[in-house]
């Protein structure tokens, strides 16, 4: 009968333990896409101008009630906020 050897058992531990660190480490290193001060600043005017029912203006981009935007550096259906701006 065969078994596991003190050796085998290290060594196999030791890997284990390698690919756990380096992928703890890569997983620690992911962080969320932070968004610009004005990118916020569309969103926020967006939502208060759906919630309040009156028009916003940020800059040369102007929210309308019902979730359409227009200006530039938007979807003109939805309102979103193009990540390119």
């Amino acid at each position: 009968m065969r078994g596991v050897t003190l050796v085998e058992l290290v060594v196999a531990l030791a890997l284990f333990g390698l690919i756990l660190g380096v992928s703890a480490l890569s997983l620690a290193s992911l962080q969320p896409v932070r968004k610009s001060a004005a990118i916020r600043a569309m969103e926020h005017a967006h939502a208060e101008a759906i919630r309040t029912g009156s028009p916003a203006r940020v800059d040369s981009v102007l929210f309308l009630p019902d979730g359409r935007a227009i200006g530039a550096g938007l979807d003109p259906l939805t309102g979103s906020v193009h990540a390119s701006r």
